[in-house]
């Protein structure tokens, strides 16, 4: 495994040098712990409801879509989603103007749920998602994994980093990186796998001063050389 600094030489020979490279970068940024904490909850329901249906769906068709479901379920108040009942969700199901897929409509309402008990035990689910150190990234993944609905891997990674998380996402580019830097020697396919991976973000976040999300877009930038 090199170090990270010989990897980011890499990506700035690819895309035309180093200011290009950070200009590519600035496309990208994280927020703060004390930002992501501001963030109101049913912005974080939005953003789950959002990946959960991107995920197998051209982005464009959800795009389209979006402002009726904002509309639809009432702004994404996860109090109100939580309480989606039977009658309510048959007729979902028949509203032309959402994408009507029942398992991700459902969706909807479990991560309503899960986002009201959050808020219970840390004052805003916001607050939980700040507050998860990003040293142990894959422990949330894991979480979303067990307790959110429709959130496990790749797509859980991007609600994280749409809210603003730093988050490694493992495309085919990041992997292809990983396996040369001998990270790892196979597609992950488990738990041992993302420690490896976490393993290796710490270090490079350590000797570059660079965030999860920053390591894992120069990673997939550092491919083809």
């Amino acid at each position: 495994m090199r170090r990270f600094d010989e990897i980011i030489a890499l990506a700035a020979r690819r895309k035309g040098g180093i200011a290009a490279l950070e200009e590519t970068l600035a496309g990208t940024k994280s927020r703060r712990p004390d930002e992501i904490a501001t963030l109101a909850d049913d912005r974080i329901l939005a953003a789950m409801t959002r990946c959960v249906f991107q995920a197998g769906f051209a982005w464009k068709v959800v795009d389209a879509k979006w402002p009726a479901f904002e509309a639809v379920f009432d702004g994404f108040d996860p109090r109100r989603c939580a309480a989606i009942n039977e009658e309510q969700f048959d007729a979902l199901l028949k509203d032309t103007r959402i994408i009507r897929n029942a398992a991700k409509i459902r969706s909807i309402e479990l991560n309503g749920r899960l986002l009201v008990e959050l808020a219970a035990k840390h004052k805003s689910a916001a607050r939980f998602f700040a507050d998860w150190p990003d040293a142990d990234y894959v422990g949330l993944i894991e979480f979303l994994k067990k307790h959110a609905s429709r959130l496990g891997g790749e797509a859980g990674m991007r609600f994280l980093r749409t809210i603003g998380k730093p988050a490694f996402i493992t495309t085919r580019d990041v992997v292809a990186a990983l396996i040369r830097e001998e990270v790892l020697t196979r597609e992950p396919t488990g738990k041992r796998d993302l420690a490896a991976i976490q393993a290796a973000f710490n270090t490079w976040s350590s000797q570059s001063g660079r965030d999860l999300t920053a390591l894992s877009r120069i990673l997939a930038m550092s491919v083809g050389l």
